[in-house]
């Protein structure tokens, strides 16, 4: 018997001065509770009840002991009040990893939006393009870009990130606009280095034919920013997520290319430490992204 269940056989053995019925109510037999009791009492060293055929009464030690066993009953009592009460409403601090570009241009103001419904959550947001342990770093939830591998992490799907090649009206001006994917070899292009970093894009024609083309152009950059910048300033084709050059192309500073060929879409999921007992602050955060990020979020102002 754990010695937090025995200090409640005690205190009711006590009160109800009776070890039948006291073993009753916590749910052992007679002679388990009644070993307990002698188990407690030899780890102590001392006598605690008197026994008798009236009943148990508690002896000198007894009964000093049994006040401090209710003093620490009531404090694991309102610790496991607290517990509730905290996994009832939404509230404490949110601790969430994200990558660089995504953080800062989506997660970042959905983040103050959640903060603006929620005021008694406090948000921890970090940013980070590499792999993040969450246990070790203490991460609650962590937003992640492509396939998950098999792992004993909590997920939810929250949507996809679409990505769309563009180019500049300057540079469709003086180098012509690919017509089909056999094109590609012949234009600048502007490689994200850590996706493309075999120098090859794939596309998906109408007919569902997968195709892989290599490429070649003034700059490689693990930079989305940087990626952007380069093709605004005319220097080549580029292969960008939506929501990276969704301005861009309203603005018209961008153009899309290729329109009628597919690029990969990457899956975007809330990873979080584990699937079971999953704290309400991180279901009611990743519920929010989920809505946010449904139909065609990456299209819209955020």
């Amino acid at each position: 018997m754990d010695r937090i269940t025995g200090i409640e056989l005690f205190i009711r053995v006590v009160e109800i001065g009776s070890f039948s019925k006291a073993a009753s109510e916590v749910g052992v037999t007679q002679p388990t509770a009644t070993k307990a009791v002698a188990a407690m009492e030899h780890r102590l060293g001392t006598r605690l009840l008197h026994r008798s055929t009236r009943g148990v009464t508690p002896t000198e030690v007894g009964a000093l002991y049994y006040n401090k066993c209710k003093l620490i009953a009531r404090e694991i009592d309102e610790a496991d009040n607290l517990a509730t009460l905290l996994q009832s409403k939404v509230g404490g601090t949110l601790r969430v990893s994200t990558s660089v570009a995504f953080g800062r241009r989506v997660v970042t103001p959905l983040v103050l939006s959640y903060m603006r419904q929620h005021p008694e959550v406090t948000v921890d947001l970090s940013f980070d393009d590499r792999y993040v342990n969450l246990v070790e770093q203490g991460v609650d939830l962590a937003i992640r870009m492509g396939p998950l591998a098999d792992s004993t992490l909590g997920a939810r799907y929250l949507g996809t990130n679409p990505w769309v090649m563009v180019a500049a009206p300057s540079y469709l001006n003086a180098r012509g606009t690919p017509r089909s994917a056999a094109d590609l070899p012949s234009h600048a292009c502007v490689v994200y280095s850590s996706v493309q970093g075999d120098d090859r894009w794939s596309l998906m024609t109408v007919a569902g034919e997968k195709l892989s083309i290599p490429v070649k152009g003034p700059l490689r950059s693990n930079n989305l920013s940087a990626v952007l910048a380069a093709a605004r300033a005319g220097m080549g084709l580029a292969v960008l997520p939506w929501y990276v050059a969704r301005e861009s192309l309203a603005d018209g500073t961008v153009q899309p290319v290729l329109t009628d060929h597919s690029l990969p879409e990457q899956e975007v999921h809330a990873v979080f430490p584990s699937p079971k007992l999953v704290p309400l602050k991180v279901t009611s955060f990743s519920s929010f992204l989920q809505q946010a990020l449904a139909d065609d979020w990456w299209r819209e102002a955020l």
